[in-house]
């Protein structure tokens, strides 16, 4: 969400006739975008604007956006020297008004209030990050309150857009020449829009999977999701995949724990067993859907017995790729009340024991494709080899393989020849 928010700021922006530069050093606003959910987010934000201020040459004026924005408010101004606006997650339609404001009257701006009505959620082709693949927030905000999370309090309540203007968005990004659409949000499968318009005459069991079909009938060539609640995912998702060729073969489904009990304290609102089954659905797929996961260890109250139980669904799960955490208690949530009873030194060994069993496992994911051909869209330069490019398979393996400028933005089929440690290498066909 947060590379969105910053195309989408950086569109207001330039609308305006302000110009994104390279060079930090030679810009007259820094604009920094925070994440809360990670640790120390706060002290990351004071190191880097103490980085701008140190700086040779006029000061630039500072402004602080996102999570971290939204949580600490004007509270920003009193303990990191610097800053001269803060911008919360919901009023970054109003970026230029801050600006003037501050070009006006001077430091110490803050708009932590509600988005507009009308904000325009669109972004302009030149502020992409991709002249290929699009974000398309189809949901912000969450209601589910997981004991350990920040975003309820960061993000606010589930607001869904509705469907006749994401349906408006990919077609237009189709007539650009966009070739991949990721439908993204909190929890994208809680999409619950105010109205159907958009969505008359597709079928579903539930308003994201008949957001699926729509989606998939604008004949845009590729379309993603994440971020889905478990226990808002259900079978009618997957044979909307089966249905659409252009829906990927990919889905993240963050479990958080293998064990009911520790479940249970996070407020997941779903059990291991109902979680078999979605995963069961996901893997009876004829169109071999990969699957991706979050992992928190060292959860407070979490035992060794409640860690091996985790081990166990990984082994049980096959995870193509898990992006594996470490608590660390966020303020103002209510883990943060809990005894935090896992020592750091036994946290790092959870992670890398459940680290070792996820390699295997994806090292064996990964060996699969050798020998199969796979649809790649070739996005940039490979960052490792200048004759190689680089890009995403339907199920979201990065692929490097030997090619031209000329490929990039086109989709083509390439042989899978090695298998990396995270990637795989081919040849085109």
């Amino acid at each position: 969400m947060n590379v969105s928010d910053s195309e989408r700021v950086a569109t207001s922006l330039a609308a305006e006739g302000l110009e994104l530069v390279e060079d930090e050093l030679s810009a007259d606003l820094v604009l920094i975008n925070t994440c809360s959910v990670r640790e120390k987010a706060e002290q990351k934000l004071y190191t880097r604007v103490g980085e701008v201020k140190l700086r040779e040459g006029t000061k630039p004026v500072i402004g602080v956006m996102g999570c971290v924005a939204q949580l600490e408010g004007e509270t920003l101004f009193k303990k990191i020297n610097g800053i001269d606006f803060v911008l919360g997650t919901r009023a970054v339609g109003r970026v230029n008004e801050a600006i003037r404001k501050v070009l006006s009257d001077g430091p110490g701006y803050a708009d932590l209030g509600e988005r507009e009505a009308d904000y325009d959620w669109s972004v302009a082709d030149a502020q992409r990050h991709s002249r290929s693949v699009a974000f398309v927030p189809i949901i912000e905000g969450c209601n589910k309150f997981c004991t350990y999370c920040i975003v309820p309090f960061s993000r606010g309540r589930e607001t869904s857009l509705p469907a006749s203007e994401i349906i408006r968005q990919v077609l237009e990004l189709k007539r650009n020449g966009v070739k991949e659409v990721h439908l993204i949000g909190q929890n994208v499968n809680s999409y619950r829009p105010l109205t159907e318009s958009g969505l008359e005459g597709f079928k579903g069991s539930s308003p994201f999977s008949r957001l699926l079909r729509a989606v998939a009938a604008t004949g845009i060539e590729r379309i993603k999701f994440n971020t889905s609640f478990p226990r808002d995912f259900n079978a009618d998702i997957v044979e909307a995949i089966e249905e659409n060729e252009n829906l990927c073969n990919w889905v993240h489904l963050p479990v958080q724990s293998g064990s009911n009990k520790v479940l249970k304290d996070m407020r997941r609102l779903h059990t291991v067993e109902s979680y078999k089954k979605k995963i069961d659905r996901i893997k009876a797929s004829p169109r071999n859907i990969a699957l991706t996961t979050d992992i928190i260890v060292g959860f407070p109250g979490e035992t060794i017995e409640d860690f091996e139980q985790t081990m166990g669904l990984f082994e049980y799960s096959e995870y193509a790729t898990a992006y594996i955490f470490k608590y660390s208690p966020r303020p103002d949530t209510p883990a943060y009340a809990m005894r935090d009873d896992v020592s750091p030194e036994e946290k790092t060994r959870r992670f890398l024991e459940l680290e070792r069993v996820q390699k295997q496992l994806q090292a064996k994911h990964l060996e699969g494709y050798i020998g199969r051909t796979v649809s790649v869209l070739a996005e940039k330069r490979s960052a490792k080899s200048p004759s190689d490019l680089s890009g995403h398979s339907t199920c979201h393996r990065v692929v490097n393989f030997p090619g031209s400028d000329g490929m990039l933005g086109s989709i083509v089929d390439v042989r899978i020849t090695q298998a990396k440690a995270n990637s795989l290498y081919g040849e085109v066909v």
